[in-house]
C-alpha cells in the first residue's frame, strides 16, 4: 500500500515538474511574440517620458548639455502670462468642443441606426473624413470660414445673415475651430452606431406598449443602454482635446502669420510646440508637458468617479 502511495505522489510530482516546464516555455514564447513590441515601448515612449521628467529640471537648449536648475521650470510656468492665456483657450476650447461632438456624433449615429440596406454606405460616408490629414483640414478651415468669400458666409449670406469674420475675428476663432473638429465626427458615430446595434428590441416594444414617445424612449431606454460607449467616447475625444494642435497650428500660426494676432487660437500644446521646437527651450517645454499630463490626469480620475453614477454596465452589481 505504502509502495503504491508513493508511486503515486511520485507521479503527481513529476506532473507537476512538467506543468511548471511547460508553462515557462510557453511564457517565453509569449514574451518572444510580444518582444518587439516591449521594445518598442521601452524605446519610443518609457524612455522619452523618463528623460522629459529629467529634463524638465534642466535649462536645455538642444545645443549645450542640460543644466540642472530644479523646479526653476515649474515655478517659471506661473509667472508666464502665456500659458494662462493657452489654458484658458484649451479649457474654453474642450468645454464646448466634446459635449457638442458627442451630441452631432450620438445624432447622427440614431440617423444611420435607422437607414437599414443604406447603412453600409452612410458608414463609409461618414468615416471617409478621417482619412483627411489633420493638415489638409487646416488649410480647409481657411477656405471655410473665409470671411469674405468662405462656404460658411456664403450659406450664411443666401439667408441674409451677415457671416462674422472667422478666421480674424478674435471672437469667433474658436468656434471656427471647434465646428471644424466636426470634420472628424465619424469615428465616434461608427463606435456609437455599433453601441445601438447592440440596445435589445424587446426594451424599445415594451415602451412603446406603455405609451412611451420618441424622446422618452431616447432618455430612458437609448442613452442608458449605450452610456459605456457614450463614456469611452467622452474621455477619449476629452484627452484629445486638451491636445488639439494640428489643425489650430496649420491656419493660425504654421505659415508665420504676422497679419494679425492669434492668440485666440493659441492652445496649449501649440505654446508647448513653440517653446520646444522654436525657441528650443527644451527643459521649459517638459515641464508644460508634465503639467499637461498632470491636468489631464486629474480630469480623468474625476470622470472615472462620476461615472460609477451615471454609466451602465451589464452585469455589474450595483
Amino acid at each position: 500500500m505504502a509502495a503504491v502511495v508513493d508511486s503515486a505522489a511520485a507521479e503527481e510530482r513529476a506532473r507537476a515538474v512538467a506543468r511548471r516546464r511547460r508553462g515557462r516555455r510557453e511564457t517565453r514564447a509569449a514574451l518572444l511574440f510580444i518582444s518587439p513590441w516591449i521594445v518598442g515601448f521601452l524605446v519610443f515612449t518609457a524612455w522619452p517620458v523618463l528623460n522629459s521628467a529629467y529634463l524638465s529640471l534642466t535649462d536645455y537648449d538642444v545645443i549645450n548639455d542640460p543644466n540642472f536648475v530644479g523646479l526653476d521650470n515649474y515655478r517659471r510656468l506661473f509667472e508666464d502670462e502665456k500659458i494662462a492665456l493657452a489654458l484658458g483657450n484649451t479649457f474654453f476650447y474642450a468645454a464646448i468642443q466634446v459635449p457638442l461632438y458627442i451630441v452631432v456624433s450620438l445624432g447622427l449615429a440614431m440617423l444611420l441606426n435607422q437607414a437599414g440596406r443604406a447603412a453600409g454606405f452612410f458608414r463609409t460616408a461618414f468615416y471617409l473624413p478621417n482619412m483627411t490629414p489633420p493638415v489638409a483640414v487646416g488649410v480647409l478651415l481657411l477656405l471655410v470660414f473665409n470671411g469674405q468669400n468662405g462656404l460658411i458666409n456664403e450659406v450664411l449670406g443666401f439667408f441674409g445673415i451677415d457671416g462674422p469674420n472667422w478666421t480674424t475675428d478674435q471672437m469667433w476663432i474658436k468656434p471656427a475651430i471647434i465646428l471644424t473638429s466636426l470634420w472628424s465626427v465619424g469615428s465616434s458615430v461608427i463606435i456609437l452606431l455599433a453601441a445601438l446595434r447592440n440596445v435589445p428590441q424587446e426594451l424599445y416594444d415594451a415602451a412603446r406598449v406603455d405609451g412611451a414617445n420618441g424622446w422618452q424612449r431616447t432618455v430612458r431606454i437609448t442613452i442608458p443602454m449605450i452610456s459605456g460607449a457614450l463614456f469611452f467616447v467622452f474621455i477619449v475625444n476629452s484627452i484629445a482635446a486638451f491636445q488639439t494642435f494640428t489643425e489650430a497650428y496649420t491656419a493660425f500660426f504654421g505659415s508665420g502669420n504676422t497679419t494679425y494676432s492669434n492668440d485666440a487660437a493659441l492652445f496649449y500644446v501649440i505654446y508647448l510646440f513653440q517653446q520646444a521646437f522654436e525657441f528650443l527651450n527644451m527643459g521649459y517645454a517638459s515641464a508644460m508637458a508634465w503639467v499637461l499630463f498632470v491636468i489631464i490626469l486629474i480630469i480623468t480620475l474625476i470622470q472615472l468617479k462620476v461615472s460609477k453614477r451615471f454609466v451602465y454596465l451589464e452585469g455589474e452589481q450595483r
